[in-house]
């Protein structure tokens, strides 16, 4: 499943759901584009999946 952003007013998250609708997965979209911004990937990712280019 790609992963969305939710804006809640105060701050910005990433969340990935599962089948159901319920959240799995969520990150704060500042550390995780400043930790995409230090690596390279070594794989390319889907559109939308842009934390998973490493797995």
């Amino acid at each position: 499943m790609p992963r969305e952003l939710i804006d809640t007013g105060t701050d910005k998250r990433y969340v990935r759901r599962d089948g159901e609708g319920q959240f799995k997965e969520s990150d704060d979209v500042g550390r995780s584009s400043a930790v995409d911004q230090k690596r390279d990937a070594k794989a390319k990712s889907k559109k939308g999946e842009g934390d998973r280019g490493d797995r």
